[in-house]
């Protein structure tokens, strides 16, 4: 058994109290989960609301994780600014409170907490580990902050394991390539055993699944369908997903004429969403900026060809053939993408059962293991075995 019982999460990822339970984006949640297999207890650093949570959050499931409340900030006004600026020095008191209490140190970024978490943790010196859950190559639109936290995981500063999406050239030993998935064992046997796409069929089922924001581009999704029509192809486009562009896009949709064609199914519990998998031909995610996109890792594992936008980890996700890539806010490059699956339905079943192989070897389990031999190996410990009982008190929010 391992020294190392209790690990602190530190994350600006907002959660939710509601019902006795806890909360957060669905993903997010399933990948603490399994950190949760490997630690007597998870204390999470992190802003809670105590109302209901949104329809693209699930509960954590496992009864040894806690929430430590951090202030919520953020905001890009000035006023806002301010308030992050004097709200600092609580923030990292209260952090520093939180990691003197366990024995391990997880530091997610980027964002405001991920930050002010990659300056503390080297100074407690104790086993750490950060996790960077977005495009770790620079972008011209991000933040500085954003590439102030890469600079900072880079530099000797840190010194510990930072576990990224893909392969980056010139990275110093410490950044560890890793992958991430939403789908357990028994879920991908489901899409080991969807059936295999009829390319010939009209029309063909287009979905974007993910959250109605400004960055994902679901307009340009919409408007190279509208551009489709006009050409000829018969398409349709499922969105799966709730947000606050919703009513913006629905407006879209309906001035372009495509109330037949353009179908908003709302946030859906991932059990639905596997159900839209299996009905769908295509998988379009164009955002502005990704990491690794679990809806596309997802899509490819259930035999959808994919078109993703070229940023992040994309790229190698589709390489190879796997699938297509665009340019962000290109509408005609992803008309033109749509055209050519529609065109070409020999082609697009080779590409549908390249992405299925490739993706089906990413699984929940298979990421915890992987994470398991990379910190045992990284901090010379034996993790908590996942074949042990799970402690068996309530999920809880703790000072």
């Amino acid at each position: 058994m391992s020294d190392l019982q209790r690990l602190l999460v530190v994350s600006h990822v907002l959660h939710y109290e509601y019902d006795g339970r806890l909360y957060a984006y669905g993903p997010y949640a399933r990948e603490i989960d399994i950190w949760g297999d490997m630690f007597a207890e998870v204390v999470i650093a992190a802003p809670v609301q105590r109302t209901a949570p949104p329809g693209d959050a699930l509960p954590f499931q496992r009864p040894n994780i806690s929430l430590s409340p951090q202030r919520e900030t953020g905001g890009t006004t000035l006023l806002s600014k301010a308030t992050q600026m004097l709200a600092i020095p609580g923030h990292l008191w209260r952090l520093a409170c939180a990691m003197h209490r366990v024995d391990a140190i997880q530091v997610r970024c980027p964002g405001n907490l991920g930050l002010l978490g990659c300056i503390l943790a080297p100074l407690f010196r104790k086993p750490r580990v950060a996790k960077y859950a977005s495009q770790w190559s620079e972008f011209k639109t991000e933040p500085f902050s954003w590439r102030l936290q890469r600079r900072l995981l880079r530099s000797r500063w840190w010194r510990a394991p930072v576990l990224v999406y893909g392969q980056w050239p010139n990275q110093p030993p410490h950044i560890i390539p890793f992958f991430t998935s939403i789908l357990n064992e028994f879920q991908m046997t489901r899409a080991r055993a969807s059936k295999p796409r009829n390319w010939s069929q009209r029309p063909l089922v287009a979905l974007f699944v993910g959250r109605l924001s400004q960055a994902k581009n679901v307009h340009v999704i919409i408007r190279a369908l509208a551009d489709l029509r006009r050409g000829g192809d018969d398409l349709q486009l499922r969105i799966v997903g709730d947000g606050p562009m919703r009513a913006e896009l629905e407006d879209l949709g309906r001035n372009l004429n495509l109330g037949e064609r353009v179908f908003f199914e709302g946030a859906v519990p991932q059990g639905r969403v596997l159900d839209f998998y299996e009905q769908a031909h295509i998988l379009v995610l164009a955002s502005q900026t990704e990491g690794w996109p679990k809806a596309i890792a997802e899509a490819m594992a259930f035999g959808l060809v994919c078109i993703g936008s070229d940023r992040g980890l994309v790229p190698q996700m589709l390489g190879e053939g796997r699938g297509l890539l665009v340019q962000p806010g290109d509408v005609s490059g992803l008309a033109r993408a749509l055209h050519s699956i529609a065109m070409g339905p020999r082609e697009a079943g080779e590409m549908s059962n390249l992405s299925a192989n490739w993706a089906r070897q990413f699984t929940l389990e298979g990421l915890r293991e992987a994470i398991r031999k990379q910190l045992e190996s990284s901090w010379a410990v034996n993790l908590r075995d996942v074949s042990a009982p799970a402690p068996q008190s309530s999920q809880a929010i703790v000072p």
